[in-house]
């Protein structure tokens, strides 16, 4: 009897075997492989099945001890591109009768990869080989993770545009370097193949939540990968054939010069879906096998955020609203690249946007637009840079000031010039603390008092990963973990006494919804500093808490505060 994907749960024949190999792999223990045997015996409900319901083993686990048994590959399809040349190979009606998704296609050999919930079904394979003359090579993966790759994946199919694509450049064949008449790319990229291949890009990226979207040419193919809540997940595979057809395609979109390969190029444009505009920032840079283009997305729709959504509450969210309502002093947002100081600066400037307030900030680049405010974006090349048009600015009569980032002395005694002068001055710097800040500053050549005075708060933040209220479901932590906890937490632990063995953490199981990662969205955690005498004492009591708090709350994992953390 072939396997079953019952829900989640794989039925098999060779269970009982399974559970064998899962025991010598150390996934399962002897007593509860035995216990497993017991309701087989009892109950007839299979022993990898029983083990699954119990929480003994994972899917995961499971799936790779099948794909061992088996002596077939195994492959995780939520971490795994999938080639659209492939998936033109089998339709959606067939991918969900057979439970499969073709993923991968080498034309040296003309080799189909498959990802089967059930790898041994021998009628799928060997029908699909006679059909399209292709060798069938086979990938037990997760039926769940199947199930979702067909919903979504076919409907963002490329294949047919891909096809024709291919058939412009000369078929699927190896790949080869050729000369391309400059004067016939034009006409080319205009075809309604290239074009539905960057529209269909551009339309997951903004549904996906994508913050990026890089891509990437490789020897023998084109890598699209879409930055997702901070990380790179790889998406897409293309033939390494149409990519300068496609990076032409997306230069002419952004203005860019179409015959200029060997410098980097900056240029937007804008993008419409079904709900929102998007604005795409867009970079080219030359490597040894090709123009890499990395596409950035801001929402116009989107608004800013308050201080709250960002995640900012209790004394934190109280010491900068008080910091921001002083009339002039400095406010420094820190950390590194990536963990969202821009769009805090620009919660606290919506927060004190009004008629009465003389807004001014100069940033690299302006990335939403605030009405009320003047925006304006540096251009070294034509002399504007953060020195220089901080400079000016102080003839503009502002009220508020805020510069994208100190980076260099000039800049500072400017920043620290303006606040002496009756200013509020808002900027960026890149360190990993709070308490990074002020050492930083001085090695730029800062006075100490000056700083002293002018300073009124420092804002360090990361950006965690939100477990998916989807899927979210919660578990009892390691006895370690809560001691970590309630350690990092000391007073601002919300059990009492006693009540520890009722602690729940949360976390997400995959779904459609959240791209089966468990995570959606993001949330900030900060420390708040106000620049006193007390400055030492308040980062050794505060450094973790807001992390932690998070944890218990439910909002994010563990594992998460602990990646961000390390940054």
């Amino acid at each position: 009897m072939p396997a079953q994907d019952t829900g989640n749960v794989l039925v098999d024949p060779d269970s009982a075997a399974i559970s064998d190999l899962l025991v010598r792999e150390g996934k399962v223990k002897p007593e509860e492989r035995e216990k497993a045997r017991m309701a087989f015996v009892t109950s007839g409900v299979p022993e990898t099945m029983w083990l699954l319901q119990q929480g003994i083993v994972k899917i995961d686990d499971l799936v790779m001890a099948k794909a061992k048994f088996y002596n077939v590959g195994y492959v995780k399809l939520t971490e795994k591109a999938i080639s659209p040349v492939a998936l033109g190979y089998v339709d959606k009606g067939m991918a969900e009768r057979f439970g499969l998704v073709p993923f991968e296609y080498n034309p040296i050999g003309r080799e189909l990869s498959l990802a089967m919930a059930n790898p041994v079904d021998l009628s799928a394979i060997e029908f699909l080989e006679k059909k399209h003359g292709v060798k069938i090579k086979v990938f037990a993966a997760n039926p769940a993770e199947v199930r979702a790759a067909i919903a979504t994946r076919y409907e963002q199919s490329l294949s047919g545009e891909v096809t024709a694509a291919l058939k412009e450049a000369g078929g699927q064949g190896e790949v080869e370097v050729k000369t391309i008449n400059i004067r016939k790319v034009g006409e080319m990229i205009r075809e309604a193949p290239i074009a539905k291949i960057v529209a269909t890009m551009l339309d997951f990226a903004a549904k996906s939540r994508a913050s990026d979207v890089h891509i990437e040419p490789l020897a023998d193919r084109t890598r699209i990968r879409y930055r997702i809540d901070g990380i790179l997940h790889e998406k897409l595979i293309l033939p390494r054939k149409i990519h300068d057809s496609l990076v032409s395609r997306i230069k002419i979109l952004a203005d860019m010069k179409i015959d200029e390969k060997r410098l980097p190029q900056d240029g937007r444009f804008n993008f419409q879906t079904d709900t929102d505009e998007v604005d795409l920032r867009v970079s080219t840079l030359p490597t040894v096998h090709g123009e890499k283009v990395v596409m950035r997305l801001l929402k116009k729709s989107g608004g800013v955020p308050t201080l709250p959504e960002l995640g900012l509450r209790g004394r934190a969210l109280k010491n900068l609203e008080e910091a921001i309502l002083r009339p002039h002093g400095i406010i420094l947002v820190c950390g590194p690249t990536g963990s969202g100081k821009t769009t805090t600066l620009y919660a606290v400037l919506s927060k004190i946007n009004n008629i009465k307030v003389n807004i001014i900030t100069l940033e690299d680049p302006v990335e939403y637009e605030i009405a009320g405010i003047n925006q304006v974006q540096i251009n070294p090349l034509a002399g504007l840079t953060f020195a220089s048009g901080l400079r000016s600015f102080l003839r503009q009569d502002p009220n508020v000031i805020m510069v994208g980032e100190v980076r260099d002395r000039e800049t500072e005694e400017l920043a620290i010039q303006a606040a002496l002068t009756g200013h509020l001055v808002f900027s960026s710097l890149h360190t990993n603390s709070a308490s990074g800040a002020i050492p930083r500053l001085l090695d730029m050549g800062g006075e100490p008092y000056l700083l002293a005075s002018t300073i009124t708060a420092i804002v360090a933040q990361r950006v965690c990963r939100r477990v998916c209220g989807v899927c979210r479901q919660a578990y009892t932590p390691e006895p370690k973990v809560t001691a970590d906890l309630k350690q990092g937490l000391d007073k601002l632990w919300p059990y009492t006494e006693g009540s520890d063995a009722g602690v729940k953490l949360y976390k997400g199981v995959g779904c459609s919804e959240c791209g089966n990662t468990g995570y959606r969205g993001r949330i900030g955690i900060f420390e708040v500093l106000p620049v006193s005498e007390k400055m030492g004492r308040l980062i050794l009591e505060r450094a973790a808490a807001t992390g932690y708090l998070k944890v218990v709350e439910g909002i994010t994992t563990m594992e998460e505060i602990l990646r961000v953390a390390q940054e």
